[in-house]
């Protein structure tokens, strides 16, 4: 009898469990980002699934990338609104940022997961480009999906801290 019930607990908690990763994907980078480096983050366009776009989405993102980055780097900057990559990288190099840091919402789904059991998703893709060649040093995806029993609450952008600080701190 105990087995059954020690069984039933684990798969009931194993739906509590969000899992996230950092899927590398390019990285021609050969020199560690200095703290001396100032760091240009342009924000993302919000993500959407299917008709619904998550308003604030794109600047959450940005938000946790600045904490990300903010921990290494002296001065951080994260772009007001969203822009396409020629914008950011002009931006960046009119106010003279060594690094931009581009990221792009593939994927974002929140769910109600405590009453329909399907989880919340997302994905982002993220580029670390040297502003003065223009050249991408780093990229991958932050990808992340929730638990199922998650008694409400959450949010894709809970899934994001925890592969995005993985990233950053492979890149110092």
């Amino acid at each position: 009898m105990r087995i059954p019930a020690v069984l039933l607990l684990v798969v009931a908690l194993s739906g509590c469990a969000d899992s996230h990763q950092w899927l590398p994907g390019q990285s021609g980078f050969n020199h560690p980002i200095r703290q001396t480096d100032k760091v240009y983050i342009a924000t993302p366009a919000d993500g959407e699934y299917g008709d619904q776009v998550y308003k604030g989405s794109g600047r959450n993102t940005a938000q946790i990338l600045y904490a990300a980055f903010s921990r290494r780097s002296a001065v951080v900057t994260v772009d007001a609104e969203a822009s396409s990559y020629e914008l950011s990288l002009e931006k960046a190099k009119r106010s003279r940022q060594d690094i931009l840091i581009l990221a792009s919402i593939l994927h974002w789904e929140d769910r109600a997961t405590e009453w329909s059991m399907i989880p919340d998703k997302v994905e982002v893709k993220i580029s670390v480009i040297e502003v003065s060649s223009g050249a991408v040093i780093s990229s991958g995806i932050a990808t992340g999906k929730s638990g199922i029993a998650t008694f409400g609450g959450d949010h894709p952008q809970d899934l994001l801290p925890e592969p995005i600080e993985a990233f950053v701190s492979s890149l110092y």
